[in-house]
């Protein structure tokens, strides 16, 4: 098993970025899902609505990547915009029709319920054949894809450590799915239906949480070992 594909989610609900290499720490990628749309409530921009979120679903055609000096750009329909840029709030603002604006992460995390999600290519494989539907990993906004022979392998997991190099990921529970793998987000199009039949044979649960035990640098194409 080796890793197939990284990504990055600088602004959560945003477009992410590809990565060839990814450093793990204790909230997962370095920089993952580290700044969120607020609205004055406290509420974050998501694709539903809990106790910490809120369904804003404009935020899906705006886009977040790191630039080489590590400032956080961020495109939309109309422009490019710096987090910090008081004209990126204002710009959010106007799109979702209330006041909101980009912070950073403080007391209320951003990540949604585990530090790291991963997928296996087989488990890909799987939903595209027998729902006939495209099943790119962007729809699911998942960290680390590795490639594998065996659908679901990474759901016998749980309680196990994935080791890659020096970096190990502790495999903790199924990520339960909503309605956003049905809606065109980043860069992936939302082509044949995944909810419906993943609720009634899969009980809505497709990927694996996982949270970093040992902090470390993971790259495409090393190579995966669970112990």
């Amino acid at each position: 098993m080796r890793v197939v594909s990284l990504r990055r989610y600088p602004v959560k609900s945003m477009a992410g970025e590809f990565l060839r290499a990814a450093t793990f720490n204790h909230r997962g990628i370095e920089g993952d899902r580290w700044y969120a749309v607020e609205d004055p409530d406290g509420h974050f921009a998501s694709g539903k609505n809990t106790r910490r979120f809120r369904r804003r679903d404009p935020i899906f055609s705006y886009g977040a990547v790191t630039s080489p000096s590590g400032d956080v750009v961020v495109t939309g329909p109309s422009g490019e915009w710096r987090v910090g840029d008081p004209a990126l709030d204002a710009e959010l603002s106007h799109e979702i029709g209330l006041d909101v604006r980009v912070t950073s992460e403080a007391t209320i995390p951003h990540q949604d319920m585990g530090s790291v999600s991963l997928i296996g290519t087989a488990t890909l494989e799987w939903c595209a054949e027998r729902w006939g539907i495209r099943a790119d990993p962007r729809r699911l906004r998942v960290n680390l894809v590795f490639s594998c022979e065996e659908p679901f392998i990474e759901e016998s997991w749980a309680g196990r450590t994935l080791v890659c190099g020096g970096t190990q990921l502790r495999v903790v529970e199924r990520v339960p799915r909503c309605r956003m793998i049905d809606i065109d987000q980043d860069g992936a199009k939302a082509e044949g239906k995944w909810l419906k039949p993943l609720a009634a044979e899969r009980d809505m649960f497709l990927a694996m949480y996982a949270d970093v035990a040992t902090s470390g640098v993971i790259r495409l194409g090393d190579e995966l070992a669970i112990s």
